[in-house]
């Protein structure tokens, strides 16, 4: 049997599920590439992979999308790791950098500025050191490990985990794990098995991580800000992002026609 080509996420949230593969048999069925999110979203969209852990914003852009596993990154609040941050509040920037790194979290940016702040700040695409630019009336949303420490750094912080609670009342799904192809039966039951015992087995993965060397909980970090189920209050909050962004994307293909 030809190894199926998996992406994923290489942040610290997607340790657990990956913990959970690697102390499985599933790790031999599967060819695994890990990278920063939107480079996986690039995989599974150009075929190079054929399963992801991706960002759920591409999913309007599959021709043949299937989520399936009951396990994601989400989080029912804060995330922590997912945060717009400035030198003056959200309503006083003139512009926001969107990190480079992300799709989901770029959108969902774009969901809360309409829907939940109604501010119209000019929004900046971004390239490697752009953090450092994050200051006066410019503010950036950042993703992933490299928010870790920067709360201490600027003095208002916007969680999109929280915003869009605060908005919906619902949890929110980051990314999931996410098919072009229809799989096999037998290897999604398998798959999804390692990474219930992944999430299961999280105090022994974190005995095994090295000390975070600015103090990171990483149990708090586990168990009360990343929330892995993919469970109905998840998939209502996942159809109701996706809903807005199949929205735009006619909107902008209607605005390709007209020109």
């Amino acid at each position: 049997m030809n190894k199926i080509k998996v992406t994923a996420v290489s942040y610290l949230n997607t340790k657990p599920l990956l913990y959970g593969i690697f102390k499985s048999d599933i790790e031999s069925q599967i060819d695994l590439q890990l990278d920063i999110p939107s480079v996986c979203a690039e995989r599974l969209l150009s075929g190079e992979a054929e399963l992801g852990l991706v960002p759920v914003a591409i999913i309007p852009f599959l021709e043949d999308a299937h989520i399936v596993s009951d396990y994601c990154i989400g989080t029912n609040g804060a995330v922590k790791t997912v945060c717009i941050y400035g030198e003056v509040p959200i309503e006083k920037m003139d512009a926001i950098y969107l990190d480079f790194h992300s799709r989901t979290s770029v959108a969902l940016t774009s969901y809360l500025l309409e829907k939940h702040w109604r501010l119209s700040p000019k929004l900046l695409h971004s390239q490697e050191g752009y953090i450092e630019q994050i200051g006066e009336k410019i503010g950036g949303l950042v993703i992933g490990d490299r928010t870790i420490g920067l709360e201490a750094q600027f003095p208002y912080v916007y969680d999109l985990g929280s915003e869009w609670k605060k908005h919906t009342g619902l949890p929110f799904v980051f990314a999931a794990w996410v098919s072009n192809k229809k799989l096999p039966e037998s290897f999604l039951r398998s798959f999804n098995q390692a990474l219930k015992a992944g999430i299961e087995h999280i105090p022994q993965l974190i005995n095994l991580m090295p000390m975070s060397s600015n103090n990171f909980d990483l149990k708090d970090y586990f168990t009360n800000h990343i929330s892995y189920e993919l469970d109905a209050p998840k998939r209502k909050a996942l159809h109701l992002f996706l809903e807005y962004l199949r929205a735009k994307k006619k909107n902008i293909e209607h605005r390709l026609t007209m020109n």
